[in-house]
């Protein structure tokens, strides 16, 4: 908690426009609230990437009330596909449940996913659901394989996979 208190502190002295807490996963860490009102004391502005597992009601309420200026969800596919990779079943619901809780209560929140040869080709279903839930805001990642990253090199998707998802996205997002 000091140490995380001390980085706060650089951060804000070097001017940071932002902070994004994330994983593994941010809201297993028991001092987080207690690091995010130091740092918005500190006029730092934090947002948070969560796979939203976690994300209660009453989470969401406690993730409202410390300020967080964004909440960001990562779905890696529809269904079994995002549970396959979070590598528990129930992940899906788990962030859908927390998409509803979040913007229950006024939240801004919004998808992340990062493109693997896995869930590529969920990604028009990915669009019905973010219509479905109205879903603000989504931000789609290329994998890049580096750190822990290298590990699952070979998740990504081929030259073609990815230019045909890019223009999909184009298409859906015009």
């Amino acid at each position: 908690t000091e140490e995380g208190k001390k980085l706060l502190t650089d951060l804000a002295a070097f001017k940071v426009p932002a902070v994004l807490l994330s994983g593994g996963e941010p809201l297993t860490r028991r001092d987080l609230f207690e690091l995010v009102a130091f740092g918005r004391a500190l006029g730092l502005r934090f947002t948070l990437s969560t796979n939203g597992t976690l994300i209660t009601q009453g989470m969401a309420k406690k993730i409202k009330e410390a300020g967080f200026s964004y909440v960001g969800i990562s779905l890696d596919g529809i269904g079994p596909t995002n549970d396959l990779f979070r590598g528990k079943i129930g992940a899906f619901d788990g962030a859908l449940r927390a998409f509803h809780n979040l913007k229950s209560i006024g939240q801004k929140v919004g998808l992340r996913m990062t493109l693997t040869k896995h869930n590529i080709q969920d990604l028009s279903r990915i669009f019905d659901l973010i219509e479905k839930e109205g879903i603000d805001r989504a931000c789609f990642y290329h994998l890049v394989p580096s750190g822990r990253g290298r590990m699952i090199a070979d998740d990504l998707p081929t030259s073609e996979e990815a230019r045909q998802a890019v223009e999909l996205i184009c298409q859906k997002t015009k």
